[in-house]
């Protein structure tokens, strides 16, 4: 019964998984306000952990930091000890910052993206905004009894709609999903269950539905039904990643959606994910991640760290 048991949060469980996003939201906030261009991306690493334990008493993080800037914001799993967050950061480059905090076991797990000089371009604002318009979508849509499948085609019909308006895609959204283009854009799932582990157990366990085949489904972490107490991460995210985007190029049904003009001159741009831990409520779902998200919110949290100097 341990693994079942997991899958619903207790009062207390949740509380600390609360708490846990507290630290890490505040964390979050602290490398926006301090980062500037010429920083190394680990220095932004190292913020979020002294912020964690020096006020959060959170000795431990639940998994390896991702510090992405530029184009490693496209590397999924970046920051592992093959390329540990040791890259420059650019004054152009969009950041892709994935770390939470770990308390008495319990994990958080926050992406926030946002550019390194604290002013979005155009492309870094219609490509947030993609992102973001999916996740809130989700956020919206979640409730006990929803299938976290169509949370996720839900996900990925709203970007591609975002990237078609934005015109990098072009044509007929059913068919793009048909095709399978979405997960050229985001070759993993939109989220997963999360607990005293951050990919926590339970996903697929007898008598839960089967992990779907069709591409982006696959990759999913589960399929199950939402139920009230449980806890999941909503991470959908927009990246540009070359042997992706070729393999699409070249395939004769994707490449008729791609504005291949459009794809060339965003090869280098990176990612962007928005990822939010939430509380599956009776009527709907609590966000426990409290970090700003509209851009106007960004903008103006790094404008304020710059001008109060810390760094």
């Amino acid at each position: 019964m341990q693994v079942p048991s997991r899958l619903i949060k207790t009062p207390l469980e949740i509380d600390v998984l609360r708490y846990a996003n507290k630290i890490s939201s505040d964390a979050h906030i602290q490398v926006m306000r301090k980062i500037r261009p010429g920083m190394m991306e680990y220095q932004c690493e190292s913020v979020f952990l002294n912020y964690c334990y020096t006020v959060g008493g959170c000795r431990h993080v639940a998994y390896t930091c991702i510090c992405g800037s530029g184009d490693n914001g496209s590397i999924l799993h970046y920051g592992h000890a093959g390329a540990p967050n040791n890259k420059p950061i650019n004054h152009g480059d969009m950041c892709l910052f994935d770390m939470g905090a770990s308390y008495c076991g319990y994990a958080s797990d926050i992406t926030c993206s946002f550019p390194a000089n604290g002013k979005f371009t155009p492309d870094q604002r219609n490509i947030y905004n993609a992102v973001l318009n999916a996740n809130t979508a989700v956020m919206e849509a979640v409730k006990p009894g929803v299938s976290w499948v169509e949370m996720h085609k839900l996900s990925n019909k709203v970007m591609l709609e975002e990237l078609r308006s934005h015109g990098v895609l072009q044509g007929d959204v059913k068919e793009m999903l048909k095709a399978g283009l979405a997960a050229v854009f985001q070759p993993h799932g939109l989220g997963h269950l999360m607990g005293l582990d951050v990919h926590d157990v339970g996903g697929y366990l007898a008598g839960a539905p089967e992990r779907p085949t069709e591409p982006g489904l696959s990759k999913l972490r589960t399929a199950r039904v939402l139920e009230e107490g449980m806890v999941l991460t909503i991470e959908p995210g927009c990246y540009f990643i070359d042997s992706q985007l070729d393999a699409a190029l070249a395939d004769p049904v994707q490449s008729k959606f791609l504005v291949r003009e459009e794809i060339e001159r965003l090869r280098n741009f990176g990612g962007v994910r928005i990822e939010d831990d939430i509380l599956v409520t009776a009527t709907g779902c609590e966000n426990l991640t409290k970090v700003p998200r509209k851009i106007e919110e960004i903008e103006n949290v790094m404008k304020a760290g710059h001008h109060s100097g810390s760094g």
